[in-house]
């Protein structure tokens, strides 16, 4: 019993559907998750009250954050601004912080803080939250509802967001499945096509993603997208560098796609043809690596811990996830609208798809775990329920993908003389006339332009004239006879390929393939505009452990004493951290005898740790103020929690020790 290949409209048409299908629902839910910083702290915090009015007011956050003049707005319980509009950078090694300067003389009452920024990794923020003067307020203040990044802009952001991922694939994969696995290839029109409108598409979103930037990030209006104004603001960020980077990188794919389609196919010197693959693939790789870091130098890889691994990382893993899905695509479309695609072009994928997944798996695994970091996050946030609906997708994949490398094997099995009519016989393959033939046989999408209506009747008067036939033959007659010998002799070619079991098989594990592609590409769009999990808990504890600062604030002391065997070796270290919250502080540090008198010792440091979240040790150099007093501001806390503080006391050139006290801060 033999089995029949579906046919490709249909196939495609149910493909498509399907993945607008499942990327509507995934972007329709992923709007309110689309951030990728989150703040970690305020001063004051959400829902302080505080007994006199600050003089400004600082935000903490995860990652870095680009900010403008406007990004932070205090408003009054009348809903007026205010702040002086003048942002502050706060930032100190891995802190990332910001402050706005409040007016003077500001009456009591509650007060809004609205912020909006981006963060690092390109995901527009916002967010908004109170504090009270003196005693809260009824408040006027309205914030508007739409999230950052949603709204129809953000859709169409997000569309083409999966199209350049798509267009990358494809772009790369298929010029990789060409040079390495089937040269014959780059003669085939619908190979060409495909790769060819894989750049446009490619090309056509990236330039849809730099129009939409500026209107995605800030005002949401699909009017503002022509703002030039706001171009010029976007191409002045990293996002927008690398957008444009991209775009002229893209110049260069170009050029290696007509080089790969147009020079390379007209060459018929085997030697000049090796030279020619050497030059592409080496030029190809550097273009595919350039675009790829594109991605990775603008988004979530460039930001969080380890910047500098993750992002060769990341490129390595959209290079393996191209060669795999892109040649997967290519090698469809061959199997369903080329004459013929050699076994031995099938068993060369079947060996790139294997590398592929091996290094998928290597990087997938190290970015999963820095984007997670937990088996709770992996479970309990929405990143790493997408992550897991990935990882599930994946196995879906490799298990097809197998059945597909057996197809391949049975193939491989079949001796010479065996192979279904859909393989190039020798003959063929000594001719470079057949390639035409093929690559118009390919174009044919019906039977009725199957010939040309001059070629055939040139071949119908030929034919009549070799037999004695007269030559007064109806023109239309004899081009309608020659479409009716096209038309069979093509239907019985493709009965006959349909009718070789190994490759029907074949072509209907491929083109499962590629339908669990879609879905997975998808699913990967989403992960990169969704919060990571590591990111969501620790705003969570942060948030949890924040809560209301009591009225008045109160200093943290700490008395320490010590000795550090020498001469004036014991006395007493007394350290004040005022006001003893997130956020700037002063230190002071008394270092006195055992009898209460100062002692002066040549020199004091101090340490912050917070063991609970990594963070420090945090170094603190205060300056001596006098005998036994030594201070330092602007100490910054940021963020709550059980601190370790870890001061050293020197007496002499060769005395000194270290002592420590865990305090609770915030």
């Amino acid at each position: 019993m033999t089995t029949t290949a579906p046919r490709l409209g249909t196939a495609l048409a149910r493909l498509l559907i399907l993945a607008a299908a499942l990327l509507g629902t995934l972007l329709a839910g992923a709007a309110p998750a689309s951030a990728h910083a989150a703040l970690t702290g305020s001063d004051p915090k959400d829902g302080a009250v505080v007994a006199t009015a600050p003089k400004e007011v600082n935000l903490t956050f995860s990652e870095q954050v680009a900010m403008s003049a406007d990004s932070i707005r205090v408003l009054d319980p009348a809903g007026r601004r205010a702040d002086t509009g003048e942002i502050r950078d706060l930032c100190s090694g891995s802190i990332v912080r910001y402050g706005v300067e409040l007016r003077a003389g500001l009456p009591d009452g509650t007060y809004t803080v609205a912020w909006q920024t981006v963060s690092a990794d390109s995901h527009p923020i916002a967010g908004a939250f109170t504090f009270s003067i003196g005693a809260p307020s009824a408040t006027s203040v309205a914030l508007p509802d739409r999230e950052p990044g949603g709204g129809l802009v953000g859709a169409l952001y997000g569309i083409a967001r999966y199209l350049s991922y798509a267009g990358f694939a494809v772009l790369v994969g298929g010029g990789a499945f060409v040079l390495i696995c089937w040269p014959r290839g780059a003669g085939v029109r619908p190979v060409q096509r495909t790769v060819v409108r894989a750049w446009l598409t490619l090309t056509g979103a990236t330039l849809v993603m730099l129009l939409l930037r500026n209107p995605y990030t800030s005002s949401g209006e699909l009017s503002d997208a022509f703002d030039l104004a706001g171009l010029k603001s976007v191409l002045e960020t990293k996002t927008g560098a690398a957008l444009t980077s991209r775009l002229l990188l893209l110049g260069a794919a170009a050029l290696f796609v007509a080089v790969l389609f147009g020079a390379y196919t007209r060459r018929t010197d085997p030697k000049e043809k090796k030279d020619l693959v050497f030059g592409l693939g080496i030029g190809g790789t550097v273009v595919a690596t350039g675009i790829a870091g594109t991605w990775a130098l603008a988004e979530h890889a460039s930001t969080g811990i380890q910047p500098g691994i993750a992002m060769p990382v990341d490129i390595l893993h959209l290079l393996a996830v191209a060669a795999w899905l892109g040649g997967l695509t290519v090698l469809l479309i061959a199997l369903y609208r080329a004459p013929s695609v050699e076994r031995t072009a099938v068993e060369r994928f079947s060996k790139v798809a294997f590398t592929s997944v091996a290094v998928l798996a290597a990087t997938g695994l190290y970015q999963s775990w820095r984007q997670v970091g937990s088996w709770s996050a992996l479970t309990g946030t929405r990143y790493g329920q997408l992550l897991l609906v990935k990882i599930g997708l994946m196995g879906v994949l490799v298990g097809i993908a197998w059945i597909s490398r057996r197809w391949t094997q049975r193939l491989a099995d079949l001796p010479s003389g065996g192979l279904s009519s859909a393989d190039l016989s020798s003959a063929e393959k000594e001719t470079e006339g057949v390639e035409e033939d093929e690559a118009s046989e390919a174009d044919e999408t019906s039977e009725s332009d199957a010939v040309p209506e001059a070629d055939a009747v040139s071949s119908v008067s030929e034919a009549e004239g070799a037999s004695g036939a007269s030559p007064d033959v109806d023109p239309e007659r004899a081009a309608q006879l020659a479409r009716q010998r096209a038309a069979v002799a093509t239907a019985r070619r493709k009965r006959e390929r349909d009718a070789d079991p190994e490759r029907s098989g074949l072509r209907r594990s491929v083109l499962t393939e590629a339908a669990v592609a879609v879905v997975l590409l998808a699913v990967t769009t989403v992960l990169t505009t969704t919060e990571p999990g590591r990111t969501e808990e620790e705003a969570g504890r942060s948030t949890s452990a924040s809560g209301p600062a009591a009225v008045p604030d109160r200093p943290v002391d700490v008395r320490l004493p010590f000795d550090t065997g020498g001469v004036d070796g014991k006395g007493v270290v007394r350290l004040s951290l005022d006001p003893g919250r997130t956020g700037a502080n002063g230190l002071h540090i008394y270092v006195e005898r055992p009898d209460g008198k100062p002692l002066d010792v040549p020199e004091v440091k101090v340490a912050l740790t917070l063991e609970a979240k990594d963070v420090g040790p945090l170094p603190v150099a205060p300056d001596r103020i006098q005998a036994g007093h030594w201070s330092a501001s602007g100490v910054q806390i940021p963020m709550p929690g059980e601190w370790r503080i870890q001061v050293t006391v020197r007496t002499s050139d060769i005395d000194q020790t270290t002592l420590d006290k865990n305090v609770k801060i915030g």
